[in-house]
């Protein structure tokens, strides 16, 4: 116990170094980004095929997140081995591809392999090393540049900082890619229908409100006792005023119920017209669940009704609905 206590110091210093190594790698990209970034960023955007993304060991898995950043921000992409390429998977490869190959040193054998069939096919060929003179660099249509001064590990050999970067840069395209194809927030949704951001983004307001007989509504003539009935009887927490055409003229809810008990009003005699809250807070059915949820926290509510353009009643929701939902 006490040999790892005395050792914590060090490792907190050791931590803290790799961060900022790491940091500093990522930085200095920012500062060589030049051309090459934008011609490959143009070679990308008139690909009429996908984006193939490739590397060995550390390097793949980088790959693999690249390819899986693109395909969630709108350019289908995808990854492929370069050893599994080498026996048959080439043939998934079309001239109008992109092929993205990742080597920190520019001269993995399994990627050196296939690169001159990949350019005998007609694909565009993307290279991301930390070499520029490498063959890799060399047999490229464009080199990326993504040389770190070292990497985060004391002995200068596990790639850590060198992976960062590449990572780092492949966040850097994707995003770009992104912002060129004015890829929006709604189209990640739709990428991630299954997701909490997919519901957020998808679900509106018409999709989870109380519609018909469930929507809570009485005439601004009604007593006070028959609104109470309405609110029990539709367990929303509350219920609509509305005039003979059905235009919201105000909402008495379960807090407005404790206010007027305090009061000691004779229920059975006081029009809930004088005791409802007029104008409150409305949606509109086309409108984001997420945005009655922003509302309702702003708000400090628990409840809103649903209006047409004519402020027409067409439907309620609380808070239960849209946990219901999963919008919250």
């Amino acid at each position: 116990m006490n040999k790892n206590i005395s050792a914590a110091p060090r490792a907190l210093d050791l931590a803290r170094e790799v961060l900022v190594t790491e940091a500093a790698a990522v930085q200095a990209l920012a500062s060589r980004l030049d051309d090459h970034f934008l011609r490959a960023l143009d070679l990308i955007l008139r690909c009429e095929g996908r984006v193939i993304v490739s590397g060995m060991g550390k390097s793949g898995h980088i790959a693999r997140k690249i390819a899986a950043t693109m395909s969630s921000t709108g350019t289908p992409a995808y990854f492929v081995h370069p050893g599994e390429a080498s026996h048959g998977d080439l043939g998934m490869i079309t001239d109008e591809d992109v092929f993205i190959a990742l080597s920190y040193s520019g001269e993995s054998q399994e990627l050196m392999t296939i690169v001159p069939v990949i350019k005998r096919q007609g694909a565009k060929l993307i290279s991301m090393t930390g070499n520029s003179a490498s063959s890799l660099a060399t047999a490229a249509d464009v080199h990326l540049d993504a040389r770190v001064d070292k990497e985060a590990c004391p002995m200068g050999l596990a790639p850590t900082a060198s992976t960062t970067a590449a990572l780092a840069l492949g966040d850097a395209l994707a995003v770009a890619l992104l912002d060129a194809k004015g890829f929006g927030a709604e189209d990640f949704a739709r990428s991630h229908p299954g997701g909490s951001l997919g519901r957020r983004l998808l679900t509106h307001v018409r999709d989870i409100m109380r519609r018909g007989e469930r929507v809570p509504q009485v005439h601004e003539d009604a007593m006070l006792s028959t609104a109470i009935l309405e609110i029990s009887k539709k367990g929303v927490g509350m219920t609509a005023i509305v005039d003979t055409q059905n235009h919201v003229l105000g909402i008495y809810t379960d807090g407005d119920l404790r206010r007027t008990l305090e009061k000691r009003l004779d229920i059975s005699t006081t029009p809930v017209r004088e005791v409802m809250s007029a104008h409150p807070r409305c949606i509109t059915p086309e409108a984001l669940a997420a945005e009655a949820v922003q509302l309702m926290e702003q708000y400090n509510i628990n409840q809103m009704l649903v209006v047409d353009e004519q402020n027409i009643l067409v439907g309620a929701l609380n808070m239960h609905d849209l946990l219901h939902a999963k919008v919250i």
